[in-house]
């Protein structure tokens, strides 16, 4: 039977990468399937594997069509966190798709992988959050 894996992120700079997902989102790497082009991030609790790094020659889309998205529940919660994970190394994109009343901060990672921050609390499903 065919299952869903963890999403897979090309970085240039594998120890750099591990550092700022392990730190953005609180994961964990494993030795699991380890080499010298991958590494996998697992939940710090425990619960499974979360995150794929994979080293890449190629250059980060600057529209990709999939991306990640990190959850926060207030917009005080967003905001600090956004804070946070420029601190470990993202940096905010000049993004000019934003809706009028964005719930979301597009940041790019040390490698320029675009990603966002949402406020559940201003998501367009008002607030519910997606189904575990």
């Amino acid at each position: 039977m065919l299952r869903l894996g963890i999403p897979v992120v090309g970085v240039t700079d594998l120890p750099r990468a591990v550092a700022f997902w392990t730190a953005a989102a609180n994961l964990t790497v494993t030795e699991e399937w380890a080499s010298e082009t991958w590494r996998t991030l697992v939940h710090a609790d425990g619960s499974g594997h979360a995150l794929g790094l994979l080293r890449s020659e190629s250059p980060a889309e600057p529209r990709p069509r999939l991306h990640l998205d990190l959850y926060t529940d207030t917009a005080e919660e967003q905001r600090a966190e956004v804070r946070r994970l420029i601190g470990l190394g993202a940096r905010t994109v000049d993004w000019d798709l934003y809706p009028p009343d964005p719930d979301f901060v597009v940041l790019a990672d040390p490698d320029d992988n675009i990603f966002c921050v949402v406020d559940l609390s201003h998501a367009p499903s008002g607030g519910d959050r997606p189904a575990p």
